[in-house]
C-alpha cells in the first residue's frame, strides 16, 4: 500500500501506522521568538521521550520469551537474511538470477495468478505503485478518472494524495463510516465513477470485512453503474476464514486484485497486481514508466515464494486463534476492573484487531513496555494511538508465536497490564 517513509522502523510500502511504528516526529516550529523556542524545546523533549519509549518497546518485545506475534521486519538483518535459507525449497537456485522481471519474478507472478485464479499477475515493488497503475489502466478503459473508495482506505489516509498528484485520478469517498461501504451507498452515490476500490479488510476501521452476501451486493451495485471493481487486497490472504470461500472465489468477484507479500506473509516487501492478461500486460508497461521495473528483485521474490509456502497455509490457524485471544482479552480486562474497554471487532474478522482503552496513549504505552520488560510476556507490542481525550487504541496481531498462548495466559497478562495503570487496585 503506500511508500512514504515510516517513522522509527523500516516499514515497507509506507504504512505510517505499520506494525511496531510510532507516529513520526513533529515538524519543528519556527525559531526566532521566545514562544517558538519554548514550544520547540517542549516538542523536542516529547520527541526524545517518545523515541526512547519506542526503543524500549522494540527491545522488550524482541527479548520477551513470549509474544503474540514476531514480525520479521522488526528483527535484525541477520534474522532477515536467514529467511533465504529456505530459498532452495521454493525455487531452483541453479537458475540464472532475474533481470528486469524475468526468472524467479515470473515464477512468483505465475504462482500468484494460480492462487487467485486470474489469467495473469505482475510483480510490483510497492502496493502504492501497483494500485495506481491498476486504476490508471482502468481509467483509460472506462473513460473515467474517478475512483470511488472508502474515506478510511489506505490511499486516502496514508499515501499523500498519490492518486490525484501522480496518476491524474480523482478519488471520491463513498462513506467515511468505520465500516465497509453498503450496496445502497454505492448504488445511490451522487457522482459517476469508473472504478470502485474496496479494501479487504479495511485496516483503519479495525481490519473489518463485510459478510459474503454484503460483498457480492456491493460488487453487483458497482456493476449496475457499469463500473469496474478493484480489490485492495493487501491482506486478502487471511480473508478466507471470514468469508468461508477460497481465494480464487473471492478474487473472482473483482476485475483486478492487489496483494501484498509482507503484511501477512513476512516477505521482504513487494506486491502483485492480478487480473486479465490484457490488463496485466498494460500494467507492466506502466510499471516500467513508474520506475518499478527493477534490475534485480530475486531476494524479495524468493522471500515472497517462501511466505506463500510457509505462512499462507497457516493463516486460517492464526485467524481462529485470534478469536480466542480477543475473547480472553475482553474477559481479562473486564475482570481486572477497567472501567470501559473495547475489543474491535468483538470476533476478529482476520488475525488482527483493535483494542480501545480509556487512558492517555503515553500512559498505556508505558504500562505495556513495563509489563513486557518485567514479565517477559509482550501482550501489547504495538504503539498506542490517541483517539480523543483519555482514549487510545492499539492493534493486536496474532501469528505463529501467539499460538502458544492459552486463554488463561491472555487473561493473566491482561490483569498484569492493568495493575500497572494509574488508579489500578494493588
Amino acid at each position: 500500500m503506500g511508500d512514504t517513509a515510516e517513522n522509527g522502523t523500516a516499514a515497507q510500502d509506507g504504512d505510517e501506522r505499520q506494525t511496531g511504528a510510532d507516529p513520526g516526529p513533529a515538524r519543528e516550529p519556527a525559531q526566532g521568538t521566545g514562544q517558538g523556542t519554548a514550544q520547540g524545546t517542549g516538542q523536542g523533549a516529547d520527541q526524545e521521550r517518545g523515541q526512547k519509549l519506542r526503543e524500549r518497546r522494540i527491545a522488550a518485545c524482541r527479548s520477551a520469551p513470549r509474544a503474540l506475534a514476531r514480525l520479521g521486519f522488526l528483527g535484525p538483518l541477520r534474522e532477515r537474511l536467514a529467511l533465504l535459507d529456505a530459498a532452495a525449497d521454493v525455487y531452483d537456485l541453479d537458475e540464472t538470477a532475474d533481470l528486469y522481471g524475468n526468472g524467479v519474478v515470473e515464477a512468483l507472478e505465475e504462482r500468484v495468478a494460480g492462487l487467485l485464479g486470474t489469467e495473469a499477475a505482475a510483480f510490483f515493488p510497492t502496493g502504492t505503485m501497483a494500485q495506481q497503475v491498476a486504476l490508471r489502466c482502468w481509467a483509460g478503459r472506462t473513460g473515467s478518472p474517478v475512483v470511488a473508495l472508502h474515506g478510511l482506505s489506505h490511499p486516502e489516509v496514508h499515501e499523500r494524495n498519490a492518486f490525484s498528484r501522480v496518476s491524474g485520478l480523482r478519488p471520491v469517498r463513498v462513506t467515511g463510516e468505520p465500516r465497509m461501504p453498503t450496496a445502497a451507498e454505492v448504488r445511490d452515490f451522487d457522482e459517476p465513477f469508473g472504478a470502485l476500490m474496496l479494501e479487504l479488510p479495511l485496516r483503519d476501521a479495525g481490519f473489518v470485512l463485510p459478510t459474503w452476501e454484503e460483498l457480492t451486493e456491493v460488487v453487483d451495485a458497482a456493476r449496475e453503474r457499469e463500473a469496474v471493481v478493484h480489490f485492495d487486497g493487501a491482506r486478502l490472504w487471511e480473508c478466507t476464514v471470514h468469508f468461508g470461500r477460497p481465494l480464487e472465489e473471492i478474487a473472482a468477484l473483482a476485475d483486478s486484485v492487489y496483494v501484498s507479500f509482507y503484511k501477512s506473509l513476512d516477505g521482504f516487501g513487494g506486491a502483485a497486481l492480478a487480473g486479465p492478461a490484457t490488463l496485466v500486460d498494460e500494467a507492466k508497461a506502466w510499471r516500467h514508466r513508474y520506475g518499478g521495473n527493477v534490475f534485480q528483485q530475486f531476494p524479495t521474490a524468493l522471500s515472497a515464494l517462501i511466505g506463500l509456502e510457509r505462512e499462507l497455509p497457516r493463516l486460517p490457524e492464526y485467524v481462529t486463534h485470534a478469536r480466542v485471544v480477543a475473547a480472553a482479552l475482553r474477559e481479562g480486562l473486564a475482570e481486572a476492573g477497567v472501567p470501559w474497554a473495547r475489543v474491535h471487532p468483538e470476533v476478529p474478522h482476520t488475525h488482527d484487531f483493535q483494542v480501545w482503552l480509556p487512558y492517555e496513549a503515553d500512559v498505556l504505552a508505558e504500562a505495556a513496555v513495563r509489563a513486557a520488560e518485567e514479565t517477559g510476556a509482550a501482550l501489547f507490542a504495538n504503539h498506542w494511538d490517541p483517539k480523543g481525550p483519555g482514549l487510545a487504541l492499539t492493534e493486536v496481531y496474532v501469528r505463529a508465536a501467539g499460538l502458544e498462548w492459552t486463554a488463561d495466559d491472555v487473561r493473566a497478562a491482561a490483569a498484569d497490564f492493568v495493575r500497572r495503570l494509574p488508579g489500578a487496585k494493588a
